[in-house]
């Protein structure tokens, strides 16, 4: 029985490097604005992201997963960044809260709930907000957030169940309240 065939998506060049820009920015920007909190190092890192794939022709030949290894790269930019960071400034932490990714809402209640929801997710270590952004926003099974964040399977799962749990405590009483 033959091997199935494996199509690349890859063609080099800068059509290649537009349609990756159109498919995939805003949900790289998304979970970078999840994972930073804060607008302008999302862009700058998101922009870093897309230099390096423009001055890399062939880094994505040969990539099953076009998304997953984006992310993977926009991940590991925003480490970096936090890495060159020793201590972030707290009024950014914040101002990302006002810049929530989440729709405004017409119902008052549902309004308040997605602020407090914005406001728990910034209160989570950036690990968990992490894996539960790749998780609830991105759809993503826990093996490919495994590979995104470069860390065991097992992991993602602790995070994420721990991220939740906090959540859910976080939340609880004005779900109940508004409920």
């Amino acid at each position: 029985m033959p091997s199935p065939v494996r199509y690349s998506f890859w063609m080099p060049g800068p059509m290649q490097i537009e349609r990756l820009y159109d498919e995939h920015a805003s949900a790289l920007f998304a979970f970078l604005l999840n994972f930073t909190r804060a607008e302008a190092d999302s862009r700058d890192l998101l922009q870093e992201v897309f230099i390096k794939l423009s001055r890399d022709a062939a880094r994505l030949a040969g990539i099953e997963h076009e998304r997953a290894y984006l992310m993977r790269l926009a991940h590991n930019a925003a480490v970096d960044l936090m890495r060159r960071r020793a201590v972030r400034d707290r009024t950014r932490e914040g101002l990302a809260v006002e810049q929530s990714p989440f729709a405004p809402a017409v119902d008052p209640d549902e309004q308040l709930f997605r602020r407090e929801l914005a406001v728990a997710l910034g209160e989570l270590p950036a690990e968990q907000r992490a894996v539960v952004h790749l998780k609830l926003w991105e759809g993503l099974t826990f093996e490919a957030i495994a590979e995104i964040l470069n860390v065991p399977p097992n992991t993602v799962a602790s995070r994420y169940r721990y991220g939740l749990d906090k959540l859910r405590g976080r939340l609880r009483p004005l779900y109940e309240e508004i409920k």
